[in-house]
């Protein structure tokens, strides 16, 4: 991807900031963790994507679905912005076969 095309598709991202926080911990003995805040940008109203998901009742746990939502569009974009990486080349066909089908659940 040459470097107009980036400057350009980071004009037109959504900017989001998560905080993931441990309430509890399985084992006594592992150390909590500090709040982890992550600031990071998306091509798709992540929101709207959550209320898609959501309404498609692929889940019986409404959270579930709003973990399933975010975690999939985090990872594919990572994977847009990285579609030359080799570590997500035989991935790819995978993904795009699997969000058509997602999408027309």
């Amino acid at each position: 991807m040459k470097s107009q095309e980036i400057l350009l598709m980071a004009k037109r991202t959504n900017k989001y900031k998560l905080t993931l926080e441990e309430i509890s911990l399985a084992s006594e003995d592992e150390v909590k963790n500090a709040p982890l805040k992550l600031e990071f940008d998306n091509h798709d109203n992540l929101f709207n994507i959550i209320n898609v998901v959501k309404s498609k009742a692929i889940f019986e746990d409404e959270n579930q679905s709003t973990e399933f939502a975010i975690g999939l569009k985090m990872f594919t974009e990572v994977i847009l912005k990285n579609r030359d990486n080799e570590l997500f080349k035989e991935l790819q066909p995978a993904i795009a076969e699997f969000m058509k089908k997602l999408k027309s659940k």
